[in-house]
């Protein structure tokens, strides 16, 4: 039953992540600049240690659009370039996220691709302080920005206490 849900489930989250990574890179020129001589190029992104207690997670699918932005796809060539990304505390993986953090990423596949596709990783963050500020105004979005980043450090700190205490009880 959750193995139906999650097949169910995947195309659909996985539509709102490229949304997302979409609205990131069209608000830095340089980002879709960087995007637009591989048009055509693919991505395959893996959630590598993801933990097997969880509906397994499908790898995400992108294809370069002409416009240097991001498609997803059901299918894809084999030779997608790979983005593996430390998925093995999801919980720290999203807090990470919403805090600007990196996650821990290994890219395989052509030299100029991946090496763009790293310096993306390491210069893009997601401003959700400016996007919030559209919706309520700019001082209440610095006062949400504070409280949430203030509340996603706490959890990730729990997450990564619980992650260390299963691992030193051998769990």
């Amino acid at each position: 039953m959750i193995q139906d849900w999650s097949t169910l489930l995947a195309p659909a989250v996985q539509d709102r992540i490229a949304l997302l990574l979409n609205h990131v890179l069209s608000r830095e020129s340089v980002a879709t600049d960087r995007l637009r001589p591989h048009a055509g190029r693919v991505l395959r992104v893996h959630l590598a240690g993801w933990p097997a207690l969880l509906p397994a997670a499908p790898d995400m699918l992108l294809a370069i659009t002409p416009a240097g932005l991001f498609e997803r796809l059901d299918s894809a060539p084999e030779e997608a370039l790979r983005i593996e990304v430390d998925a093995s505390n999801p919980a720290a993986l999203a807090l990470g996220a919403l805090t600007g953090a990196k996650p821990g990423v290994q890219v395989q596949g052509d030299a100029a691709l991946a090496g763009d596709m790293s310096w993306l990783m390491d210069n893009l963050r997601w401003d959700i302080e400016d996007d919030l500020a559209k919706l309520v105004g700019p001082m209440p979005a610095r006062q949400l920005a504070r409280w949430s980043q203030a509340a996603a450090q706490a959890c990730g700190a729990l997450a990564r206490g619980a992650a260390g205490l299963m691992k030193s009880r051998g769990g």
